[in-house]
């Protein structure tokens, strides 16, 4: 099964020989190497660029393990690179697999050797057009796009969203939203049949290839039931308040476990470097600044967050909150969670203020939205508590209610409008008609 990716593929298409290091990230296994090797690189070819043209390696593979030595990489790609008079097109996948080495030519023992040092000197060679992949944004967006600061095209890949999962679903199309919510985007997933094979592949994701990464990359010997365990708790509280001393409670008088708030602050940033989860800041409306903490977290692949409750905790709710916050940042936008204070007085008659929650507050370039995930709001007061919220938004930016219900579009006497989660799924540009 075939997914054209055109997103990311009009990207590479604009960017192609701009003399710039194009820089692949997302979560691995979400289709990078995919895009990179089969779809680009038909690309290529049909666009008259020939097969010695094209230089590739994937350094996940056990078959290549030797160019993951800097030296070894360098030599093995420039040999490749025979005649001046021919453009080279140079994709290294997964290159966060490249070690260290220390520099033989001087003296000093602490200069090392870097998959920069290689990305660099391939630049300056004219003919080249240069594409790297890989699965770890602290390495990624800090060393290449600071050290290559004008240089550098960064192209985040997610997995599959709702609108390319419907191209290709087999049967009824309504069942594609339960399917899409339980499983999610990892694009293999989509290949196979049964639950059986879809919940055994996306556990196995998780203990062979993201725990595994997270616990070499970062030496963590001790702590595996600790990353394993809070990788639950994330799971179960998606979409909800929480911080690093909340989650230490938790441990404490759930599983009577001692685990430091800066153990899991260091550890949930493990996990957002290798794009499993994803964090929305707290933005006051009205006052118009940050909130420090607490912050939701969201899991990047709704069938991933699934795989680690055990498909226990299928709640509709939480994860079209979720999947809705993923298909946002896909579209480019920034998204925060808002909140608004509401004067109110208590059952003695004092005034109080309490916080309202916009879930989220929408923002890209000039344009902003305020948007509500509500699966339902048939009645009258669950409708009411569900716009609480907006109506109190003292400006005139589009505030949107996104329901599970099947709808047709309309707008309310407040001018807050409510649409369909598949029909603003599908619509990319929805919001700004």
């Amino acid at each position: 099964m075939q997914y054209e990716r055109k997103q990311y593929m009009d990207q590479l298409i604009r960017k192609k020989d701009n003399g710039r290091v194009k820089v692949i990230t997302g979560l691995r296994r979400s289709g990078k190497s995919y895009l990179l090797f089969n779809l680009y690189r038909t690309y290529l070819l049909r666009t008259g660029i020939s097969e010695d043209q094209i230089i590739a390696l994937a350094l996940d593979e056990i078959d290549n393990a030797k160019y993951r030595n800097p030296f070894e990489l360098n030599k093995y790609i420039k040999e490749r690179m025979t005649e001046r008079s021919k453009r080279y097109y140079v994709f290294i996948d997964e290159i966060q697999f490249v070690t260290e080495v220390q520099n033989p030519y001087v003296n000093d023992p602490n200069e090392m050797i870097t998959f920069i040092d290689v990305v660099l000197g391939l630049m300056k060679i004219p003919n080249a057009d240069i594409y790297v992949t890989g699965s770890n944004s602290k390495m990624l967006s800090t060393d290449i796009l600071t050290q290559f600061r004008d240089r550098g095209d960064e192209i985040r890949v997610n997995p599959l969203s709702f609108a390319e999962v419907c191209e290709n679903y087999q049967g009824d199309k309504r069942g594609a939203w339960r399917d899409y919510y339980t499983y999610g985007g990892m694009p293999r997933v989509w290949a196979m049949e049964s639950h059986e094979e879809r919940s055994r592949y996306l556990r196995d994701l998780f203990d062979r290839t993201y725990i595994r990464d997270v616990l070499e990359r970062h030496q963590i010997k001790n702590n595996h039931e600790v990353l394993e365990i809070l990788l639950n708790v994330l799971a179960s509280g998606t979409g909800s308040l929480t911080n690093p001393s909340r989650l230490s409670n938790t441990f404490a008088s759930e599983r009577q476990m001692k685990v430091s708030p800066d153990t899991i602050n260091t550890y949930i940033g493990y996990f957002a470097e290798a794009y499993l989860i994803q964090k929305a800041e707290r933005y006051d409306i009205k006052g118009r600044k940050y909130i420090r903490t607490p912050v939701k977290y969201y899991y990047t692949d709704p069938g991933l967050r699934n795989a680690r409750l055990g498909f226990r905790q299928l709640e509709e709710t939480h994860l079209m909150e979720n999947i809705l916050y993923n298909d946002l940042i896909r579209r480019g936008y920034d998204v925060d969670v808002g909140v608004i204070e509401q004067n109110v007085q208590d059952e003695n008659g004092k005034k109080i203020r309490k916080q309202l929650e916009v879930d989220f507050v929408v923002n890209r370039g000039s344009e902003r939205y305020y948007i509500q995930s509500a699966l339902s709001i048939e009645d009258p007061e669950k409708k009411e508590q569900e716009i609480a919220s907006l109506v109190r938004i003292p400006d005139s930016f589009r505030k949107v209610v996104v329901v599970r219900d099947y709808i047709k579009p309309w707008v309310d006497e407040n001018g807050i409008q409510y649409i369909g989660i598949e029909d603003f799924l599908l619509d990319e540009d929805i919001l700004s008609r």
